[in-house]
């Protein structure tokens, strides 16, 4: 699968655009557990009885890019032809993947850019005078990944939209959050959505159990999303919810006769939004509620984010609230 673009040499990367640097230091006290792979407090050192670095082996697992290689098994490799890696029993790594939904709804903002941004400029880097969903949705992915190489755990990002459209392969190396950032900074955002075909292949690519963060619209059928996340309760993963909604969508005050353009291949339409508030309210708040229900069914963590809000509070105070949990089960 080809890369993003490249920037010209002369252009620097300015990624306080995709997380404000208050931001990050207010994260970066926090740790991002998944309740059903890992346990204990150490950073990077994470007790665990499905895998991980200690003196009681376990079993093996396949090589993906950025793993220690000085764990590889040669005899498993002459055996096979295939690179497998030693696993432990006591101490394991966090595998965090960020799934962000590029689709054309994304695009959608009503915020003004230099408010929502933090950084002083008016305009985004390609000319939006408004914060989109897109952008507030890589500001949360660059969070996680920033969260989960800190305390030095394994991090990937996947940007899909209609199929995946481009990865960051899971690693903890130095330069893996530049290129986080790197990648959904070079993202166009106008396809459709299919949230099933992107489950079936990013499963296809995983063989260990991963927290997977979801950070999407959700702007789907809700039969489908039960669907995806079916498979991903099956296959043993845990995963996180974002849902991302700018304010105009949850309160739809708009007053006068306006065209409605769908970014996603659908019709325009010329309507008054005050003769649909009620039931688009209706409509939305029962779908909404519906993934909601499902998340928790599956024991899946759900966050609903509204793009008016700061990122650094929301999320901070999200992580704490799910560590505090995680800790409740655990000791009770």
């Amino acid at each position: 699968m080809p890369g993003p673009p490249q920037r010209p040499d002369s252009e620097r990367l300015d990624a306080s655009l995709y997380l404000h640097p208050q931001t990050l230091a207010r994260l970066g006290s926090f740790e991002l557990r998944a309740k059903m792979i890992v346990e204990g407090v150490m950073s990077g050192q994470h007790r665990s009885p499905y895998q991980g670095v200690s003196i009681e082996f376990a079993q093996h697992r396949p090589y993906v890019a950025g793993d220690d290689i000085r764990r590889l098994d040669w005899k498993v490799y002459g055996r096979t032809d295939k690179l497998h890696l030693k696993q432990y029993q006591q101490e394991t790594n966090l595998d965090l993947i960020v799934l962000v939904d590029a689709s054309g709804s994304m695009n959608f903002g009503s915020r003004s850019f230099e408010d929502a941004s933090g950084v002083g400029r008016k305009t985004s880097p390609d000319g939006r005078s408004y914060w989109s969903k897109f952008d507030h949705a890589t500001a949360t992915a660059a969070a996680l990944a920033y969260i989960t190489l800190h305390q030095g755990d394994r991090v990937g990002v996947v940007v899909f939209a209609d199929e995946i459209r481009h990865m960051v392969a899971r690693s903890s190396q130095r330069g893996t959050w530049r290129q986080v950032v790197e990648t959904l900074a070079h993202q166009p955002v106008d396809r459709p959505t299919d949230l099933p075909r992107v489950v079936d292949q990013l499963l296809g690519k995983v063989s260990n159990r991963c927290l997977i963060a979801l950070i999407s619209d959700l702007f789907a059928d809700a039969d489908e999303i039960a669907g995806a996340l079916a498979k991903i309760k099956h296959r043993g993963h845990d995963l996180i919810i974002f849902q991302i909604l700018d304010r105009a969508e949850v309160e739809f005050d708009f007053e006068t006769l306006s065209r409605f353009e769908g970014l996603e291949g659908e019709a325009k339409l010329h309507v008054d939004p005050r003769a649909l508030r009620k039931g688009y309210l209706e409509a939305l708040g029962e779908h909404n509620e519906r993934i909601a229900r499902l998340a928790r069914s599956f024991g899946f963590d759900y966050e609903q984010v509204h793009t008016s809000d700061w990122l650094g509070p929301t999320l901070a105070a999200f992580v704490a609230h799910r560590n505090a949990q995680i800790k409740k089960r655990k000791y009770g």
